[in-house]
């Protein structure tokens, strides 16, 4: 079953150091072994994802020491600070048996639904994108969660898949899903359709 709370830890990484800032971040990590916790790389693979899966927010404290430890470990081969959230899980229309996917690539897709909307937004997803997705093979999971702590907050879908990105993206990419894209951003999202974010990474250890 897909985790309640989920950790995500993303950072920028100088250009040609991802390799060496993952070598070093998964020995911190066998150190300190967390059930769950897995890095992923960006498709561009300019960037490092941590997600990592946490029951309560006692968690934490142990979470931000391991995090003071990681600063001084990679921070000299980095470009931006981490950008963390947490999240909240609000519903699976695709679900998981274990906390996050096990998947080889994972894509985190967000949006900022205005708040008046809201209630609409979750009957009317109901109906669009979880129809579509519940349909589409090439999505192996697809999780909801709704941010609690976050710079960017709103809705983030985490979802799995094993097929080569460019099936996967077929699902999104087609008329039906443009149709639902275009009537979230007139109606529910925050900056319209250019509100909507996504992001494509794949296992370290793929």
């Amino acid at each position: 079953m897909s985790a309640t709370l989920l950790i995500l830890n993303e950072v920028g990484v100088a250009p040609g150091k991802a390799d060496e800032v993952l070598a070093r971040w998964s020995e911190l990590n066998a150190k300190e072994p967390l059930a769950g916790r897995t890095l992923f790389r960006s498709a561009d693979g300019d960037n490092v994802l941590e997600i990592t899966p946490v029951k309560d927010y006692a968690e934490l404290d142990a979470l931000s020491a391991g995090w003071r430890r990681l600063w001084d470990t990679v921070s000299a081969d980095l470009v931006s600070d981490f950008r963390r959230q947490l999240l909240e899980f609000v519903e699976a229309p695709k679900d998981t048996a274990d906390p996050l996917p096990l998947t080889q690539y994972v894509q985190l897709r967000y949006i900022e639904v205005k708040p008046k909307e809201y209630a609409a937004y979750r009957e009317w997803r109901e109906n669009t994108i979880f129809d579509v997705v519940r349909r589409a093979e090439p999505v192996t999971t697809f999780l909801a969660y709704h941010t609690l702590l976050s710079t960017q907050p709103g809705v983030m879908f985490v979802t799995g898949f094993d097929c080569e990105p460019e099936e996967y993206q077929k699902v999104f990419t087609s008329a039906e899903y443009q149709d639902i894209v275009q009537q979230a951003g007139n109606r529910f999202i925050v900056g319209g359709e250019s509100g909507l974010y996504t992001r494509v990474y794949q296992r370290a250890d793929a």
